[in-house]
């Protein structure tokens, strides 16, 4: 008989809020997954019940058929010792490598049934206390089967220079203290939802509304609009203030921006709207599209521009999307922006220059607001302008040129479709499982060196601890449960850990008095799946809910 090949995710990938390029990224490679279906089951451990009945909801409504065929299994991270213990897994995969790929592999090394591959992605890698995020990668626990999945090649840089930086600073060797694998995959595109407009009523009414005049070329720009986050604005109207200063650029350009606007950002929108009246640049600023409103905008657009300068972008979605709609690109020659334009072919990359050292951001980043720090790194990057201008000013002048580079940017496009992604992950968790392991009960029993070991830095706290020689008996409480009188208060999010059956065989046990050491073993033995660790957690509890008591010396 075939063996189940399950799927598991301690993340939903699909979240609620403002729209982000990470959200995006991670509901399209689980409908990609899920739309592929290689799996025979698929468990997802949330972090609430509330949570876990949200995600319910969400993979009925959207997967019917696989939710019909018993596919999903939606449980709590209190779940997850029980599910390793039991299940084999084909794969994790996180929807983020920040959090908790090394926690996740120490309760598998702990407990699973197998050591499977262990795959989180990146998005954003710039904020200051992520290198303290990236240390807990390093340990001995790590096996060849984790990895992190950097979706650019620069990604993968940024990664691996990280692993580099706090190896050399905190003296550890490769050998003794391994990191994942860095894998490279990129993020996808939805190729139905986004793909070229045709020149139709409803693109001219579109353009009408915003105001776009007919003879006019739209250039489109799509992000978040601050000065602080992904992408600096200022440069790109600068870059029209130059073609239209020249006189050699065609009349009538228009710009749109478009994208995710905080409300505390509504001075710097007003501030990018009295620039461009200044330089006689007509402008149109449409904060928070949906999901429609963003496709109709590439489609009413003649050409994108996007000049990240900032850290906090690593790979640039809708660089992606804009060719998947068949738009020429102008794009900083910056982060994941090298691994997806083609320069001369599906647009053009503009150089851009940084910074040699960042000795005194380095020192303040701690101290700072996160978009404090990315605005000091992000205002010594510089996209050349000049070069931005003359691209525009070409684009503006060559329709020929605009839809030679659009088509070739979607042919272009056409190699990041979601299914095309999705089987490069197949691929990847397929290759990692096979990896040999020489060690597999070394790392059963490492501890992590970040992980606190509560009873032996706090073993000061009480009076004592529970010792194998500890002698406990039944109370009255525990005679009373015993032949249905009373009965255990199990609190809710404890409903995994105490179990109401073995606290009455852990009473039942001490009719006689015990040592608490023999009393756990017999326990463990007669509760499969508990362990001396959950014995002893089961004695404790019982002895504070008074279903034991201690035998004192002498009594």
């Amino acid at each position: 008989m075939a063996q189940t090949r399950i799927w598991g995710t301690l993340d939903p990938f699909y979240e609620h809020g403002a729209v982000l390029g990470r959200k995006v990224a991670n509901e399209g490679v689980l409908q990609a997954l899920l739309a592929r279906d290689p799996f025979d089951a698929y468990h997802f451990f949330l972090q609430s019940p509330h949570l876990a009945a949200q995600q319910r909801k969400t993979l009925e409504t959207l997967h019917p058929d696989l939710w019909s065929q018993g596919k999903f299994k939606i449980l709590t991270r209190q779940d997850l010792a029980r599910e390793l213990r039991e299940n084999e897994y084909a794969a994790f995969h996180l929807s983020d490598c920040i959090l908790n790929p090394a926690p996740l592999a120490r309760l598998r090394n702990a407990l699973g049934k197998n050591i499977f591959p262990i795959t989180s992605v990146t998005h954003s890698l710039s904020y200051s206390e992520y290198a303290g995020r990236f240390l807990r990668h390093l340990w001995a626990g790590t096996s060849a089967r984790d990895a992190v999945v950097a979706t650019s090649d620069t990604g993968r840089r940024v990664v691996e220079n990280l692993y580099a930086f706090l190896r050399r600073g905190y003296g550890l060797n490769p050998e003794a203290y391994p990191a994942p694998r860095v894998e490279v995959i990129p993020l996808g595109v939805d190729l139905q939802a986004f793909s070229p407009a045709p020149d139709s009523e409803d693109r001219r009414a579109f353009r009408k509304n915003l105001g776009i005049p007919e003879e006019a070329t739209a250039f489109l720009v799509f992000g978040r609009i601050s000065h602080s986050s992904k992408m600096d604005i200022l440069p790109i109207l600068r870059a029209f203030q130059r073609c239209i200063q020249s006189g050699t650029a065609p009349e009538s350009l228009f710009l749109v921006l478009a994208g995710w606007l905080e409300d505390e950002a509504a001075g710097f929108a007003a501030t990018l709207q009295n620039l461009a009246a200044n330089i006689r640049l007509g402008m149109k600023i449409v904060p928070r599209p949906g999901e429609v409103a963003k496709k109709a905008l590439y489609g009413a657009s003649d050409a994108f521009i996007s000049l990240s300068d900032n850290p906090q972008e690593t790979f640039g979605l809708t660089i992606l999307e804009a060719m998947a709609s068949g738009l020429p690109v102008i794009a900083s020659d910056y982060d994941g922006y090298k691994d997806m334009v083609e320069h001369g072919r599906t647009g053009f990359l503009v150089e851009t220059i940084g910074p040699v050292e960042t000795d005194m951001q380095d020192m303040l980043a701690p101290l700072c607001f996160d978009n404090h720090l990315h605005l000091l790194l992000a205002q010594e990057t510089a996209p050349d302008v000049a070069e931005t201008a003359r691209r525009i000013e070409a684009l503006a002048k060559d329709p020929d040129l605009r839809v030679r580079l659009g088509q070739a940017g979607r042919e272009r496009a056409a190699r990041f479709g979601w299914e095309t992604i999705v089987e490069e992950y197949l691929a990847l968790w397929e290759r990692l499982g096979q990896i040999p392991i020489a060690d597999r009960e070394g790392l059963r029993g490492l501890a992590h060196p970040l992980e606190t070991p509560y009873a032996e830095i706090f073993g000061g706290y009480p009076s004592r601890v529970l010792d194998d020689r500890l002698v406990v008996t039944w109370s009255r409480t525990g005679q009373a449960a015993v032949r249905g009188r009373d009965f255990p208060t199990i609190y809710e999010g404890l409903q995994n850990t105490v179990f109401a059956e073995a606290v009455r065989a852990c009473v039942v046990m001490a009719r006689k008095p015990v040592p608490a050491g023999d009393l756990a073993a017999r326990l463990a033995e007669a509760n499969s799946g508990l362990g001396l660790s959950g014995a002893r957690y089961h004695i404790l509890w019982c002895l504070k809910h008074d279903f034991l008591e201690r035998v004192r010396e002498g009594a």
